[in-house]
C-alpha cells in the first residue's frame, strides 16, 4: 500500500500544471482591512452627522457634503483594490508537464496581438523582436497566429516586418533545433555566450 500511495503521489505531481500557495500575510491583510473599514465607517458616520445635525448654514452644509462625497469616493476606490489582498497567493507553473496531460495536436489555438502606433516612440526593431519571439514559441506552429496592429500606418514598421518575415525562416528553425530559451533575437545576440558557426551566420543575417 505504501508503494502504491507513493506511485499515485508521484503520478499526480507529474501531471500537475500549476500549484497555488497562499501567502502568510493573508491574515494580516484581512485584519488591516477590517480595522481600516471600521475607521472609514466611523469617518463617514461623522460626516453624515455633521451634514444632518450640525450644518446650520449653506457654507457648512456645502463643506460637510463635499467632505462626505470625497471620502465616499476614496473609500470606494480603496475597496476596489482589496480583492487581490484578501487572498494573495504564489503560483507556480509547470509547462513541461503539459505534454503528459494532453497531446500536442490537441493544444488550444493562440491569437497574439502586438499593438504599435508611433515608430519613433516604439522602434520597429522592438516590434519585430516581439513578433519573432512569439513566433518561436515552443508550441505547434499551426496553432499560433500573430497579428501586428499599427495604428500609425508606418511604412518603416511595415518594411521592418517584411524583413522580419524573411529572417524568421532562419530564426525559427534555429530556435527549435538548438532549443533556444531566449527567443528574442536582440536579447539572444547581445548576451555573452559561446557561439557556434551556425549562430554567427544567424547573427550576420539578423544585423544585415
Amino acid at each position: 500500500m505504501g508503494g502504491l500511495r507513493e506511485f499515485t503521489t508521484t503520478a499526480a505531481a507529474v501531471t500537475t500544471l500549476n500549484t497555488v500557495e497562499p501567502l502568510r500575510r493573508t491574515t494580516l491583510n484581512r485584519v488591516f482591512a477590517a480595522v481600516y473599514s471600521c475607521a472609514i465607517s466611523a469617518l463617514l458616520y461623522h460626516h453624515a452627522q455633521a451634514l444632518l445635525l450640525h450644518s446650520k448654514t449653506l457654507l457648512s452644509f456645502t463643506i460637510s457634503l463635499s467632505l462626505l462625497v470625497a471620502d465616499t469616493v476614496l473609500a470606494f476606490m480603496w475597496i476596489t483594490t482589496q480583492s487581490f489582498r484578501m487572498r494573495p497567493v504564489h503560483r507556480r507553473e509547470y509547462p513541461e508537464n503539459l505534454k503528459s496531460v494532453t497531446k500536442r495536436d490537441e493544444f488550444p489555438g493562440l491569437d497574439v496581438f502586438i499593438c504599435t502606433a508611433d515608430p519613433y516612440k516604439e522602434p520597429p526593431m522592438g516590434v519585430v523582436n516581439t513578433a519573432l519571439s512569439v513566433m518561436a514559441y515552443d508550441y505547434p506552429t499551426e496553432k499560433v497566429s500573430v497579428y501586428v496592429s499599427d495604428d500609425g500606418g508606418s511604412i518603416l514598421t511595415l518594411f521592418a516586418l517584411m524583413e522580419a518575415a524573411k529572417f524568421a525562416s532562419h530564426w525559427l528553425p534555429f530556435c527549435r533545433k538548438n532549443d533556444v530559451m531566449e527567443r528574442n533575437p536582440d536579447a539572444y545576440f547581445t548576451s555573452n555566450q559561446s557561439w557556434s558557426s551556425e549562430t554567427k551566420k544567424i547573427k550576420v543575417k539578423y544585423y544585415s
